[in-house]
């Protein structure tokens, strides 16, 4: 791509993110004086009428909607070489997806917001659009006097009701996707949002993303006080026969609202609440531990006292990964693996698993637990990755080398957590020399005793 500091009256500040056919900027308007967000067709694919038109599309059907709820179109042009671009709405407060990073939301928070996104989608289906790929990633947030706004982005899969009712081509994202759009079919209806609205619900609730249609972990297991009411209203809206689940995208919303209500007092700005807790009582790095134990499917209650004696041995679901922990860190066990990306490494899926008194407040250092997380890492420098993370509301103190048993690596330590107690970040090494396999294990602990390197010294990776 070639070098570029203006398009058009829009001076570019930097990339926000780059996909398969575009690249996405933070400009400014110097006219108007505001940021915008602009998207520019990508290089490669400028010569491709289909994918040309494809990308105009996408801007045509948003200024379509012309509703609060979905990102705003406010211009469109061409770059001196042919690239199309349009000019978009920004939203400052980052997606879904980075709300996710610290970890499950509230309740009432998570169907509030999940609530949200289904009046955006209803919006879109009143103007005839249904827009095939929602998913945290595609609902922004947005700063504004009067509060939070959450908005629609992305319609880059998007189809008119229309077009969508006859034969289509497979589309959406794994987990995400309803049956119907899995592959080339009869047609799909505003219920294939409802179907992506689900999961992103889901997903909320319980940090994790649903499995295949048909298989889903009910999320009453993984999210215990979700509650009877609000585990059906997902359940149905996640229903593989679309004749069962909820008709439409607003009468979703209406029951999440109502469930919202009754599961409690909202809190005043999930965004305030993240960056407050950021700043005091949970990681810095929040997203590569939220999100590792967000990666796995199920928890199993192991149902040993806090105050066992002892050691237990526990397995990942692939029986490659096995490690001895103190008998009263065993109560739970999420052991499905983990996405070595949210440790900035290559994106896969890896064995893994965390094992902790209680697993859903791992990523809260306000919160007390006792536990431990095995990720293997395929590819990538993992001692890299460990020495660049940090734990706000912690003391440092210090690294060291480690080396017994099968590994030896490096051990980074913080202490006078803000629940009292200390955590290790571990990446280890096979002792013999070998590349690989390279593993990444955090620690976190109250009291005195120090269990890190016996847990070390006891881990097994096959």
């Amino acid at each position: 791509m070639h070098s570029l500091e203006r398009i058009g009256r829009y001076r570019l500040e930097r990339r926000l993110g780059s996909g398969a056919f575009a690249t996405v900027w933070l400009a400014h308007d110097d006219e108007l004086d505001a940021p915008v967000a602009v998207k520019v067709l990508a290089e490669n694919w400028a010569h491709r009428l289909d994918v040309r038109e494809r990308f105009l599309s996408e801007a045509r059907l948003l200024r379509r909607a012309g509703s609060s709820r979905v990102v705003q179109v406010y211009d469109i042009g061409e770059l001196p070489d042919g690239r199309p671009y349009f000019v978009m709405q920004y939203a400052d407060a980052g997606t879904l997806a980075d709300l996710l990073a610290a970890g499950p939301l509230p309740v009432p928070r998570a169907l509030a917001l999940t609530a949200e996104a289904a009046r955006g989608a209803a919006a879109l289906h009143e103007a005839g659009i249904v827009h095939r790929d929602i998913k945290p990633t595609n609902v922004l947030l947005h700063t504004a006097p009067d509060g939070e706004l959450l908005l629609l982005a992305d319609l880059g899969l998007a189809k008119s009701l229309a077009q969508a009712s006859v034969l289509t081509l497979a589309a959406g994202s794994a987990g995400y996707q309803p049956p119907e759009q899995a592959e080339p079919g009869e047609g799909i209806d505003a219920r294939a949002d409802v179907y992506s609205l689900g999961a992103v619900g889901y997903e909320l609730v319980t940090g994790t993303v649903p499995g295949p249609p048909g298989k889903v972990v009910p999320p009453g297991r993984l999210r215990p006080d979700l509650g009877e009411d609000a585990e059906r209203a997902l359940l149905r809206a996640l229903e593989p026969d679309r004749e069962r689940r909820w008709p439409t995208a607003q009468s979703f919303a209406d029951e999440l609202d109502r469930l919202a209500a009754a599961s409690g007092p909202r809190p005043g700005s999930r965004l305030d609440a993240v960056r407050g807790r950021i700043g005091t009582a949970t990681l810095v790095v929040a997203g590569v531990l939220a999100a590792a134990v967000a990666a796995v499917t199920v928890t199993v209650v192991l149902n040993r006292p806090t105050g066992s004696a002892g050691a237990v041995t526990v397995r990942d679901a692939t029986g490659r990964v096995a490690v001895r922990v103190p008998a009263g860190w065993a109560r739970e066990l999420r052991d499905s693996g983990w996405d070595p990306h949210t440790l900035g490494l290559a994106t896969g899926h890896e064995p893994g698993l965390v094992v902790a008194d209680r697993v859903a407040d791992w990523s809260d250092l306000g919160a007390a637990v006792d536990g431990v997380f095995v990720g293997v890492a395929g590819h990538g420098d993992v001692t890299a990755r460990v020495d660049a993370l940090a734990h706000s509301g912690c003391h440092y103190a210090g690294a060291r080398a480690f080396s017994a048993g099968a590994w030896h690596g490096r051990v980074r330590t913080w202490n006078d957590c803000p629940d009292g107690g200390s955590v290790t970040e571990s990446a280890l090494g096979p002792a013999d020399g070998s590349a690989r396999p390279e593993v990444y294990v955090q620690v976190r602990q109250r009291g005195d005793a120090e269990a890190t390197d016996s847990v070390l010294r006891s881990l097994r990776v096959t």
